[in-house]
Formats: structure tokens, C-alpha cells, sequence
């Protein structure tokens, strides 16, 4: 009955993983953004779930797999967005996932779609924000008013959660892909991904950027 959401940005230069320029150029960037998103949703594609949903601010490109419903983000805050992606599960139990982890793996996510001991799913980031967000009755009060993209995001959100009265499971801890310096951690722990083989090829220069 679980439904699966990816939420994501159409990895266009200047537009995505701003903050790995410098080094990387926006066009390497945005590559990277593409390559992680791309193993992303092959991995999600890989779990059995009741839908597999992209909810994407942009356009559907080749990157995309079959078998993925896509949705448009709508306007507004993270936590808007946030909330709105939820709301295509019609109440039904939903796990959503970010762009930014490209190391998830099926085994990774498993957990997260049994709901007999927990309400909630919180996976919380290495910066202190979250990269999956499990919910067995989405409720737009769980997300609306949550302080996005600060280290105090994740512990916010999971006291939302505990304060609604949900019992809340927790998975491991893992790097969002934000500075120069994640990209060549999460390369390093998944060297089996187009996100590794694409970070290996715009760093193999005497420059170190691809360039």
C-alpha cells in the first residue's frame, strides 16, 4: 500500500548543486545532480511499493526510468512542497525521498514500508536535515512550519513527529550530496554508481574539475 516519492529538481545547469561551484562549473554540477538522481530512481524502482512517484519542479528527461508516475511540485517553502508530495498518496502510507543521497540502497529503504511498530520514518542527514520521510497517515501539519535547510531541520521535524504522538523509526544516518567535499565521500562509499563513475571523470584532470 506504500507509496514511493522521489522529489527532485530537473538537473539544469546554474539551477542545481549550486554550492559545488566553485569547484565544479554549473554544467558539472548540474552532471552530478543528474547522475545522482538518475541512480536514485533506479534504486527506487528496485522496491516494491503500491506506486513509484517523481514529484519534480521542471521536465522529465532521459534520465528517467519507466514506470515512474510524474507529478509537478507545487509553489512555495520546502516544507510546502514537502507537504503537497505527500498529499498524492490520498492519505495511504508514503516514503519520500530526495535527490541527494545517491548511496540508498533497496535494503536501505526496505524498513521503511512496514508500518506494524511505527507511524513515522525519519532518516536524518549527516548536516542535520533528513533525506526520507516515512508517513503511515500524511498529514500536512506534520510538515508546514518546519524550518528548511538549517542544521536544526532534522531534530525540528522529528519533534514534529513525536509531538503529534507518532511512534517514529529511525533509519541510519546518511550524507547529503551538497559541497565538493560530500560529492567525494558518497563517491568514495558507492563506487558502484553513475554518481561515483561520473564524479571520477570530472576529477581526473591535472585541474581536478573536469574541465
Amino acid at each position: 500500500m506504500t507509496s514511493l516519492l522521489v522529489i527532485a529538481k530537473q538537473p539544469v545547469p546554474g539551477r542545481v548543486k549550486t554550492r559545488l561551484t566553485p569547484p565544479f562549473s554549473p554544467g558539472e554540477a548540474a552532471s552530478l545532480a543528474e547522475a545522482a538522481l538518475a541512480d536514485t530512481l533506479a534504486v527506487v524502482r528496485r522496491v516494491p511499493a503500491a506506486r513509484h512517484v517523481l514529484v519534480l519542479e521542471g521536465e522529465p528527461g532521459p534520465w528517467l526510468p519507466p514506470g515512474f508516475e510524474v507529478v509537478p511540485q507545487t509553489a512555495g517553502g520546502l516544507d510546502a512542497r514537502l507537504a503537497a508530495a505527500f498529499a498524492v498518496s490520498h492519505g495511504r502510507p508514503a516514503l519520500l525521498v530526495g535527490m541527494d543521497t545517491p548511496q540508498i540502497t533497496p535494503d536501505l529503504l526496505a524498513p521503511a514500508l512496514c508500518w506494524e511498530s511505527y507511524d513515522a520514518w525519519f532518516g536524518p542527514a549527516a548536516d542535520g536535515g533528513f533525506w526520507a520521510l516515512g508517513l503511515a497517515r500524511p498529514d500536512p501539519a506534520l510538515l508546514l512550519g518546519v524550518p528548511m535547510s538549517r542544521p536544526d531541520t532534522g531534530a525540528v521535524q522529528r519533534e514534529r513527529l513525536r509531538a503529534a504522538g507518532l511512534r517514529v523509526g529511525t533509519l541510519p544516518v546518511l550524507r547529503d550530496v551538497d559541497t565538493a567535499d560530500d560529492a567525494r565521500r558518497v563517491a568514495a562509499e558507492a563506487p558502484a554508481t553513475r554518481f561515483a563513475a561520473r564524479h571520477a571523470a570530472l576529477t581526473a584532470t591535472p585541474a581536478g574539475t573536469g574541465r
